[in-house]
């Protein structure tokens, strides 16, 4: 039987403009789940549901079995998220940042984070604010793996990207799975990586969860 990584029990908004309603699924550790509809269905509002410190739902999510509700602290140290909207400091080098930020995170290991920028093909010593949108998240990918969270969360990272960028993005995920005890939960709009990148889907349709299967595409 496949370990469960995390899951949502009951989940549904009690807080806010925007509430999110019957999101219940489980995701078995060492896959790629993709988030899916259309703009305001409400993807991006449950990357919110889990990361912020304040409680805005009903129900329970659970990552390895524990409410990720009980610590924020702890929560912070083995999530990993990746948005356009994440601010760091644009004006520092990738390498400057890290350095800055790694020992908020008590697993942070330097070594893989240069090892991931190696394999994304970034110079560590480039200045954040000069990346294109596709460097940017590659950088954050590289800092949020390099501090070993059990699920990465991916809000729209290959928006924008060329076709050959997103390949070369998605081969980098599936080496991170290869490598790490985690899963991935990954937004998209775009319909070839819904069909071909992802195992699991979860469905959102103006606020409400309305499916969670396996992808019988890929």
């Amino acid at each position: 039987m496949e370990q469960i990584i995390f899951s949502a029990k009951n989940v549904n908004g009690n807080k806010g403009k925007f509430i999110l309603k019957n999101i219940d699924f489980e995701l078995p550790c060492g896959y790629i789940m993709g988030v899916v509809g259309k703009n305001g269905a409400g993807k991006t509002t449950f990357f919110r549901y889990i990361m912020d410190e304040k409680k805005r739902y009903n129900g329970s999510f659970f990552l390895g079995g524990r409410d990720i509700s009980e610590d924020h602290v702890w929560l912070m140290n083995h999530v990993g998220f990746v948005s356009e909207d994440n601010t760091y400091f644009m004006r520092r080098t990738a390498f400057q940042n890290v350095d800055l930020l790694k020992d908020f995170y008590s697993e942070f290991d330097m070594e893989l984070f240069l090892n991931v920028m190696k394999l994304s093909k970034l110079d560590a010593a480039k200045t954040v604010g000069c990346m294109s949108r596709g460097e940017y998240m590659k950088f954050q990918l590289a800092f949020a793996i390099a501090y070993k969270p059990e699920l990465l969360l991916l809000d729209e990272p290959t928006a924008g990207m060329d076709p050959v960028y997103r390949k070369d993005f998605y081969k980098l995920l599936k080496e991170i799975l290869e490598q790490q005890q985690c899963s991935i939960i990954m937004s998209s709009h775009i319909e070839e990586d819904i069909d071909k990148q992802f195992d699991y889907i979860g469905l959102f349709e103006e606020g409400n969860f309305v499916s969670f299967k396996e992808n019988e595409l890929k």
